[in-house]
């Protein structure tokens, strides 16, 4: 028994892999070309959330990292809730500052 294919679906088939595998393709060079944005740079002027009281070494949740980091407040304390800016990265541990009122530091 032959199998006959009509041309125009075959036509329309190869089509669609061909539109399927560019658009594969296009999207992976997209991902190559991005520029990563991890690292103790990118921790630098971010927004983080007292968790334990820093007077002046506590836990701090950075935001948009979701884990908790070892942090040294530059002067004074801070109670948990309170918000804080990184101000540096010294290893595994983040120097911060209070958020002055008014959201700027």
């Amino acid at each position: 028994m032959r199998l006959l294919l009509n041309p125009w679906i075959l036509t329309l088939i190869i089509i669609v892999m061909i539109a399927f595998i560019v658009f594969v393709v296009y999207k992976a060079i997209g991902v190559h070309k991005k520029q990563v944005a991890a690292g103790r740079e990118e921790l630098i002027g971010r927004t983080g959330v007292v968790q334990t009281a820093l007077s002046p070494r506590g836990m701090v949740l950075v935001e948009g990292e979701g884990e908790l980091w070892t942090a040294i407040l530059d002067k004074g304390s801070a109670n948990p809730g309170e918000e804080v800016i990184v101000t540096g990265v010294e290893g595994l541990k983040l120097r911060v500052a209070r958020k002055k009122e008014g959201g700027s530091n």
